[in-house]
């Protein structure tokens, strides 16, 4: 049976995001995920998720100025110690909410350093993010984001974010998959759960083109879902869409797919 979870950052936005818990438990999920918890105080949110019955089970690094369009800062060399200072935070936060895998964005291509030089970068962090995570039984992930949705990012494909989890050579780092972002680099989704399941440690749904609910696009949720149930995966499936046109009537889906929260 597949793990669901709500991700509060893209669900529920019809109410302020700390009410996001309590609606996301009176629909019936039982586990939550979000981009950030920093700017929020740790014992509320911890409060927000005792009282409503539910798991967080992810949430990200910090990733520079996301509202300036910052979308990860593993990747740039002159900001290795503001990323190690956000390991520090990461493990402070998952300790204190009981996660136990955190999602590490690489960032966008800088016009000013060499590719290889940012490769390198992001692999030393990872390194380095895993070797602290590791004293605290934390997995880390990474996350390749199609190059439309975000230009410049890196890794854009599942191939290129397996590469580079070889180079790390660390056993707690996982692969992120996001199966809207795969389907829109056109990888074959089906072919990569099939053989690489066993790397991957979280996996993110929403349909294409408009990244909402499963079965408002083209990819064929019906038989992937069946699929990565059938391999025997144990992480969460999140659903990371935008509802449509509200979050409860969006839900709907999973019940004519057979499942239930």
């Amino acid at each position: 049976m597949l793990n669901f979870a709500a991700n509060l950052t893209m669900l529920f936005t019809e109410v302020p995001f700390l009410n996001r818990f309590a609606a996301a438990a009176d629909a019936g999920f039982k586990h939550v995920e979000f981009l950030f918890p920093y700017d929020y105080d740790m014992d509320d949110i911890k409060n927000r998720l005792s009282e409503n019955g539910l798991k967080q089970v992810l949430f990200n690094l910090p990733c520079g100025d996301w509202a300036a369009g910052e979308r990860g800062i593993a990747s740039h060399p002159d900001r290795i110690t503001e990323f190690r200072d956000g390991v520090r935070a990461a493990i402070e936060w998952a300790e204190k909410l009981g996660v136990h895998q955190v999602n590490c964005l690489a960032g966008k291509r800088l016009a000013s350093v060499p590719r290889e030089v940012q490769r390198k970068t992001f692999i030393a962090n990872l390194q380095y993010a895993a070797d602290q995570m590791a004293r605290h039984k934390l997995l880390l992930l990474i996350e390749p984001i199609n190059h439309f949705d975000i230009p410049d990012f890196f890794p854009n494909t599942s191939s290129q974010a397996f590469d580079i989890l070889k180079e790390t050579g660390r056993s707690n780092i996982s692969l992120q998959y996001d199966i809207y972002h795969a389907f829109k680099e056109s990888e074959p989704v089906e072919n990569v759960l099939r053989e690489s399941i066993a790397r991957i440690g979280h996996i993110q749904i929403a349909d294409a083109p408009g990244r909402h609910q499963p079965g408002t696009g083209e990819i064929n949720y019906k038989t992937i879902l069946k699929l990565i149930d059938d391999l025997g995966y144990k992480g969460f499936v999140s659903m990371e869409y935008v509802p449509e046109p509200d979050t409860i009537t969006s839900l709907d889906w999973i019940k004519k797919y057979g499942y239930s929260l």
